[in-house]
């Protein structure tokens, strides 16, 4: 492909092109990275071109994850390309969605939960149960979240006759959020798509049982738990806000009336 060709905005004529190590410091860490741009022998003004630009984003996001140990765009790339796999054959692998794959590939920095799940399919398994976010199904753990974000709201969600409405929009992006974050969910829920926004699948049937349970009979909270918790209580304080939320999520209007939304969707989400 043919250069473009930059001329000096000073009127020095034409640019040169020039590689150079660059010095920063990127999300508190210090890094070091190589990139290309345009300089003017004359005057030493720089300037870059929009693909030279991008090109130093992804160098910046590569420089980082290896700094932190977390594999670089070129390695997952190298890594499904030894194994023969598509970018969609490692996104089933890994049950996520292929544009996580793309991103991860393309500059976007993975969490280190995922990064765990990379390696793991980059080594030939299967990783993750997209149903149930890789934690057991709970009633008890659901009671508790909800209390957790009755605490933090000041109002109650579950109350009588209640069907959930928004009780299940907060519990939704709670275990969307923790499986994104941290690889896993938080309660173990299966979410349908339903016309009033997601849903715990069969949530009919489970309302008495959430209602009913002993909240004290699950394993606390974790404290990161507890921030993703915070996090969309301070993001949605009112009710309706959690509501209009899910409905300008894309992962729950592309799918039809009853259809399940995996976890491996939780990369798409928009709102927070």
């Amino acid at each position: 492909m043919a250069r473009k060709v930059i001329n000096c905005p000073n009127g020095h004529g034409k640019m040169l092109i020039k590689k150079s190590d660059k010095s920063m410091k990127f999300r508190g860490v210090d890094i070091t990275f190589q990139a290309e741009h345009y300089i003017c022998p004359v005057c030493s003004l720089e300037a870059g071109s929009i693909e030279q630009t991008s090109a130093t984003q992804r160098a910046i996001s590569d420089a980082y994850r290896k700094a932190v140990k977390l594999l670089t765009g070129k390695e997952i790339r190298e890594g499904r390309k030894r194994l023969n796999l598509t970018q969609d054959a490692l996104a089933k692998r890994m049950t996520v969605g292929i544009a996580s794959i793309k991103r991860w590939e393309g500059g976007l920095i993975q969490s280190k939960a995922m990064d765990k799940a990379l390696r793991m399919a980059l080594q030939g398994q299967i990783v993750g149960d997209s149903y149930t976010g890789n934690h057991p199904f709970s009633i008890a753990k659901i009671k508790l979240v909800m209390r957790q974000f009755e605490s933090i709201l000041n109002k109650r969600l579950l109350k009588k006759g209640d069907k959930l409405l928004f009780a299940a929009k907060y519990l939704w992006y709670a275990d969307m959020l923790s499986f994104r974050d941290l690889g896993k969910s938080i309660t173990g829920s299966t979410y349908a798509s339903l016309p009033l926004g997601p849903q715990l699948n069969n949530y009919r049937e489970l309302i008495d049982e959430i209602k009913n349970a002993d909240e004290t009979n699950t394993e606390p909270l974790t404290p990161e738990e507890k921030r993703i918790i915070t996090k969309i209580s301070r993001a949605f304080p009112q009710e309706r806000m959690v509501f209009k939320a899910t409905h300008r999520e894309k992962i729950w209007k592309e799918k039809t009336p009853g259809e399940i939304i995996p976890y491996s969707d939780s990369t798409e989400l928009t709102e927070l």
